[in-house]
């Protein structure tokens, strides 16, 4: 499917975007249906008003449950289930076939 850039409105500040060939495939790529009802700048806006921008994440430090290294990750772990560093996570994820 041969994409072209698309002009859009934003549905926040009515202003015209365009849609790019790149960015409908990256969207194609992830498999999202929709395109995007907001420009950048009200993206990035609507994300700071929520807090996701800015702001650094909590982290928690545990201690592997496979190999005893030292980690952090960012959630409260809870008693019940085994926490993972990252490599020994991959071990355990499920494949996405």
């Amino acid at each position: 499917m041969a994409f072209q850039d698309k002009d859009l409105v934003c549905k926040d500040c009515g202003v015209t975007f365009v849609f790019t060939v790149g960015e409908q495939e990256f969207y194609a790529e992830k498999g999202f249906e929709n395109e995007p009802l907001r420009c950048r700048d009200c993206r990035n806006a609507r994300k700071a008003s929520r807090g996701m921008e800015g702001r650094p994440r909590e982290m928690f430090t545990v201690v592997c449950a496979d190999c005893g290294i030292e980690t952090q990750v960012p959630f409260q772990p809870t008693s019940d289930r085994p926490v993972y560093c990252r490599e020994c996570y991959q071990h355990h994820r499920p494949s996405r076939d």
